[in-house]
């Protein structure tokens, strides 16, 4: 078919979840091997045609906040501002859109639209990458 800009909007945005799921579906959260939220996200940026910045080596989570206090973000809610623009409520979240949920660690936890009511990402409840219902959504962006 021609160039991904050629797509349709919606075909683009259901490619790039798949791959993004496909590359990151049941893998456990590890600092340390670089599966985390904010890889999660770089990968997902890239299929959908962004250019993101190469990431800081984040190797623990003493690693992750020093690279936030850097750069004077109290979150990754932070940067996602400084990346693309906010929509208004996780009901208005199209496919392969960024969600942020509330952590106990204080990072937030970025989550990618799955679907209506799915977004996927890591939480405490399960043992790798998965689908969940959304649930303590703090931010949405539009990708």
């Amino acid at each position: 078919m021609g160039s991904d800009k050629m797509k349709p909007e919606l075909v683009r945005r259901a490619e790039a979840t798949t791959a993004t799921m496909n590359k990151y579906r049941n893998k456990p959260f590890n600092w340390k091997a670089g599966t985390t939220c904010i890889h999660l996200l770089r990968f997902h940026l890239r299929q959908l045609g962004y250019k993101p910045e190469p990431l800081p080596r984040i190797r623990s989570a003493i690693g992750a906040r020093r690279a936030l206090d850097k750069r004077g973000w109290q979150h990754v809610g932070d940067m996602l501002d400084s990346l693309l623009p906010r929509v208004p409520g996780h009901a208005s979240m199209a496919l392969g859109d960024i969600a942020m949920l509330r952590s106990g660690d204080g990072f937030g936890a970025i989550t990618i639209c799955a679907g209506p009511l799915k977004l996927m990402g890591w939480h405490d409840d399960v043992a790798g990458m998965a689908v969940m219902e959304p649930h303590d959504v703090e931010g949405v962006w539009r990708v």
